[in-house]
Formats: structure tokens, C-alpha cells, sequence
């Protein structure tokens, strides 16, 4: 740009084109620049969840995400697209305009719906996303129709029928079940809770019917320390796989197996106690009200919602209590896979495993 002073005025002449270029080309420039620093990074660890999984907080957090129930609504094409994401990202490719954000969504979409040690599609209702309106349903339907045998009998099969659905797919490992040890696993499981669920009914015919209200519950705490355990026991046969802190494979263990599946009973035991033990005294209460005596039929639809409140807490914060990678010291193993760590990997001091959900 040319500046002249003529009579005391100063005059502009206006920007030559190939100033007006130049200055295209450096804004042009600075743009890309710009966009190649904003580019993803490549560096992000996801196969970790977002959260420090060292504290409750943390924990809470991820399964808060991990089991929302929203995700039971995601359609094929959103589960391949996260898919897509996730693996190209796995393999240093990120997708255009691909923001951290975007990822992590992608990233627990895809934990929502694939195995973490096999990869394969989990069946529908079995993944964690749909435990509060499958159990929600099932819970409150145990806790209305507890009275009569029959009654109990259904519902107890179906309760147990959804967990060992829920147990196999979230087990721990990535060793194939054939089909008749599933299916042994699973009459195993299911007749032996139904079982301890009617005989446990039985117990109640000369008590008050508040007590009575807690017997669904009681049979639930025993039948998952039957179902879970059946379902899993190729764990506690063959053991699961360990690993170093980087996720080197260093065997399998049935030690770890036990204390996976310990902790998950434990887990799935105090997740259904809000939704069996703070309903009843509420239902005691409102079927002595006027509404529910002039409309009985708004027990059920009532009991479920109680029930569905209390699960959409007690879900995450439960399977929060223990960490997903779980990890035990190589003392605590067995003899024979001791010795092989130590001599193999020397350094080793802790494994670490998918305790399963």
C-alpha cells in the first residue's frame, strides 16, 4: 500500500494484487496451520476408561456411562460406526474432524455393546445397559406375584433364565463355552435358585406379610451365589487370563477366577438390595391407603417404578465397588504359575484381570 502527503493530506493508494495474494496465502496458511494442530492426537490411552479408576468417584463414573440404559436404543449402524472409530483409532488412524470428546463417546458406545476380552456383539439383553428395565420389570413382577407357588415359580425361572444370560455375557475370558456346558451351566443354575426361591417361600406362610415381602430378595442373595459361580464355573475350572500392568498375557488363573467371581456375587447382591428392600416398606404402606385399595391393579406398575428409580442408582454405584481390571500379587496365585512368572518376567509383583461384570 502506497502512502503520499500532498497540501497537508495524506492519500492511500489501494493494496496491489499481488500484496492482496500474498496476504490470502499467509491467512490461508495460518488456517492450516491451525487445523493441523487441532488434529487429534493419536496418544490417548482408551483402552483405559476416561476416569481414574483407582477411586469410587472414578469408578462411579464410567459405569454411571457404561450402564445407561439409553444405549440398549443404539441402533446397528451407531454401534459400527463407534466400532469403526474405535478400531481405526486402535491402529493410529483417526477420523476426520474426530474430536476427544467424540471419541470417548464412541469408545463407551463400543464398551456398551462388544465383549472386552473376546470382541463379539453382546446379546441384547444381556449387556449392562439393559439391566434397569430388564430387572426393573422382573424385580417388580417378583415382589407383586410372591404369593402363590406358581407365581413364584415363574418368576424366579424368568429372574434366573435373565441372569444366567447376564453371567454368560459378561463373563471373564475369552475361552469358547461349548453349547452343552452352557447348557449343563444354565439347568444347573436355574434349579438350584428356583429351587432355594420355593423353599424359602414356604417358610413364609406364618410370618407377617411385611417379612414376607423380603423373601423375593433373600432367594435373589442365595441364587446368585449359586447361578453366578454355575454359569462361570469354566473359570473356576480352567482359570482366567492374567496379565502384567502393559497387558502382556502371562497365563491363566483360577485363583483370580475366585476372586472375580467372589466379586461379583457381592456386587450383584447389594445392587438388587435397594430395589428389594426399600419398595416393600413403601408397598406395605400405600396398600393400606384408600388408592391402591380402590385400584389394585397400580401395585404392579407402581412396585416397577420403585424399583427402576432405585436400579438406575444402585447399578453403577454397585459394580463401582470393585474395579473392572482387577489385580491380585503373584504370592497369592497358584504354586506352579508363580514359579513360571518369576522365572519368565522376574519383575513381576501384581497380575492383572477382567473380573467380569
Amino acid at each position: 500500500m502506497d502512502v503520499q502527503k500532498k497540501g497537508g493530506f495524506i492519500f492511500t493508494s489501494p493494496p496491489s494484487l499481488t500484496c492482496v495474494c500474498k496476504r490470502k496465502q499467509e491467512v490461508k496458511g495460518c488456517y492450516s496451520r491451525i487445523n493441523m494442530a487441532a488434529e487429534l492426537s493419536t496418544s490417548i490411552n482408551i483402552k483405559e476408561p476416561r476416569w481414574d479408576q483407582s477411586t469410587f468417584v472414578g469408578r462411579a463414573k464410567h459405569f454411571f456411562t457404561v450402564t445407561d440404559p439409553r444405549n440398549i436404543l443404539l441402533t446397528n449402524e451407531q454401534l459400527a460406526h463407534a466400532h469403526k472409530i474405535i478400531t481405526e483409532y486402535r491402529q493410529g488412524i483417526v477420523s476426520p474432524g474426530l474430536t476427544e470428546d467424540e471419541l470417548w463417546k464412541a469408545k463407551y458406545i463400543f464398551d456398551s455393546a462388544f465383549h472386552p476380552d473376546t470382541g463379539e456383539k453382546m446379546i441384547l439383553i444381556g449387556r449392562m445397559s439393559a439391566q434397569v428395565p430388564m430387572n426393573m420389570t422382573i424385580t417388580g413382577c417378583m415382589m407383586t406375584f410372591y404369593k402363590t407357588t406358581p407365581a413364584v415359580l415363574l418368576w424366579q425361572w424368568i429372574n434366573q433364565s435373565f441372569n444366567a444370560i447376564v453371567n454368560y455375557t459378561n463373563r471373564s475370558g475369552d475361552a469358547p463355552i461349548t453349547v452343552s456346558q452352557l447348557g449343563t451351566a444354565y439347568v444347573s443354575a436355574t434349579t438350584g435358585a428356583v429351587a432355594t426361591a420355593l423353599g424359602l417361600n414356604a417358610l413364609t406362610k406364618h410370618i407377617s406379610p411385611l417379612i414376607g415381602r423380603f423373601v423375593p430378595f433373600a432367594a435373589v442373595a442365595a441364587a446368585n451365589c449359586i447361578n453366578i459361580p454355575l454359569m462361570r464355573q469354566r473359570e473356576l475350572q480352567h482359570g482366567i487370563p492374567i496379565t502384567d500392568e502393559n497387558d502382556n498375557r502371562l497365563g491363566e488363573s483360577t485363583k483370580a477366577a475366585q476372586q472375580a467371581i467372589s466379586q461379583v456375587v457381592v456386587s450383584r447382591i447389594l445392587m438388587a438390595s435397594p430395589g428389594m428392600a426399600i419398595p416393600p416398606f413403601l408397598m406395605n404402606h400405600l396398600e393400606k391407603k384408600a388408592f391402591l385399595r380402590k385400584f389394585p391393579w397400580m401395585s404392579a406398575p407402581i412396585q416397577v417404578s420403585l424399583v427402576g428409580f432405585c436400579l438406575v442408582f444402585a447399578t453403577p454405584l454397585c459394580c463401582a465397588l470393585f474395579p473392572q481390571k482387577s489385580s491380585m500379587s503373584v504370592s497369592r496365585l497358584e504354586p506352579e504359575l508363580q514359579e513360571k512368572i518369576r522365572a519368565n518376567h522376574p519383575g513381576v509383583e501384581r497380575v492383572y484381570f477382567n473380573k467380569g461384570l
